[in-house]
């Protein structure tokens, strides 16, 4: 499996044989970052804004998911919980994605701004990569963020919903949250993760992605 991040908190995972995924696609002229042109089978919204649900940027999609529920296309298996709300939009649910690739499984947090519950987290099964916001704005800061991660216990943790120079949002820089997880702000950066079951560590690892120009 390939995990590429495309800025904000959109990425797409691909995997030889099995449908392609695109989350959180964006308006490029609300996010900043290059604009979209990407093709996959599967496209997820965590919620309805235009940093997240610009799905006419993705070709060739044949399923747009936004709602909850339990589905298995290409030989994917997805679960949507629907966790906290989204406080740019009042009461807008948010939706988190946990795709499974041959038991290899990718939780995409959305737009989450609190910490979940219990049984919350139980509903997202295990994870091996979380892709979690930790940028602020409207979704978890980097305590908050570092909290999370510490309750879902993943394998590999990607950050994601930050500032960098080419976002146009108010959001918080990368270190802040690199810092609450322990590391330094001389991380190396990867072009993209290809990860499979047995590349998952037992203890919990931080991956930074470049942004796909």
């Amino acid at each position: 499996m390939e995990i590429t991040w495309y800025g904000h908190s959109c990425f797409r995972i691909t995997e030889r044989g099995m449908a392609s995924v695109v989350t959180d696609p964006f308006d490029h002229t609300v996010a900043g970052y290059s604009e979209l042109s990407l093709r996959a089978d599967i496209v997820t919204v965590s919620h309805d804004a235009p940093g997240h649900n610009f799905i006419k940027s993705v070709k060739g999609a044949k399923w747009n998911l936004d709602g909850p529920g339990e589905y298995e296309i290409g030989s994917v298996f997805l679960t949507a919980v629907a966790v906290g709300k989204n406080q740019a939009k009042g009461n807008g649910r948010n939706m988190v994605f946990i795709f499974d690739y041959d038991n290899v499984t990718v939780c995409h947090l959305g737009d989450l701004n609190d910490v979940p519950s219990r049984k919350e987290v139980d509903a997202f099964g295990n994870v091996d990569v979380l892709l979690v916001p930790v940028g602020g704005g409207t979704a978890l800061a980097a305590a908050k963020a570092a909290e999370v991660v510490n309750l879902i216990e993943p394998g590999i943790v990607i950050p994601m919903h930050y500032d960098t120079p080419k976002s146009k949002l108010k959001l918080d820089p990368l270190n802040p949250f690199l810092k609450q997880m322990g590391l330094s702000d001389q991380v190396s950066v990867e072009e993209s993760l290809k990860v499979t079951k047995r590349d998952i560590p037992e203890e919990t690892s931080v991956v930074v992605l470049g942004f796909n120009h």
